[in-house]
């Protein structure tokens, strides 16, 4: 699916690798690729404020630029039982990627997140997100990627979730973790439909891609040093029914 993608991904990396990267990337071999697109992953407090715990599965939806490189940071956490890319914030009939990528459907290019709270709790998989997924201080952007597709927003599926992340965006600002105010949106009440098979476990099926290499592979490496109880090497993939 590599050629179609190629005629359609907007956000596939316009800036030209350097020489070793170029050759690492002929001989096939995975690594984790550090440049000035890569996001640099941030240590940053827990949340003072929590959802409590239960016993029965989660859902959480996050955006935050590309859905590749979200999905598989979401993949790669222990707790999480499935992380499906897709888009949030727009209709159903505009949820499609050649749609939404116009950047004018409300959509974001999202990541739908089902987890066990017995595991780890939404507070701590929104620092995660915070952390590692992306950077919230960017408006309507995320790397080489502008657009409000591409925004950082979180979709509450319900009053708790949104009063945990309105809290944690505020206890992340008045203590200045970061160098800019964090934009991330909290928009509540809105659906969400999965991406086409073909988006889906990209980063751990293209390991190799040049977009994947630059600016996601990075992300992984981040969850593993800053988190590293909570990494875990094999992802939860999402099932494709062999599309």
């Amino acid at each position: 699916m590599i050629s179609q993608q190629d005629n359609n991904r907007s956000h596939r990396p316009a800036r030209a690798l350097t020489l070793g990267a170029a050759a690492l990337l002929m001989t096939g071999a995975v690594f984790y690729f550090t440049s000035s697109s890569a996001e640099e992953g941030r240590v940053i407090p827990a949340p003072a404020v929590d959802e409590q715990p239960g016993s029965d599965m989660e859902t959480a939806t996050f955006a935050g630029g590309c859905f590749w490189g979200v999905q598989g940071v979401f993949q790669h956490v222990n707790g999480v039982v499935s992380a499906t890319s897709g888009y949030a914030g727009g209709s159903k009939n505009t949820a499609q990627y050649e749609t939404v990528s116009g950047g004018d459907t409300g959509h974001a290019e999202s990541v739908q997140v089902v987890f066990d709270p017995r595991k780890i709790s939404y507070g701590h998989l929104l620092q995660i997100y915070f952390s590692v997924a992306h950077d919230p201080t960017q408006l309507n952007r995320q790397g080489p990627d502008t657009g409000t597709q591409y925004r950082s927003a979180i979709f509450p599926e319900n009053e708790q979730q949104a009063k945990v992340a309105k809290a944690y965006i505020g206890q992340l600002n008045h203590a200045r973790v970061y160098d800019a105010a964090i934009v991330t949106k909290i928009e509540i009440g809105k659906a969400f439909y999965p991406a086409e098979a073909y988006h889906q476990n990209f980063l751990n099926d293209n390991p190799t891609y040049p977009y994947i290499v630059i600016n996601d592979l990075p992300k992984i490496g981040n969850l593993k040093q800053i988190f590293p109880k909570d990494y875990r090497a094999e992802p939860s993939l999402v099932a494709k029914n062999g599309g």
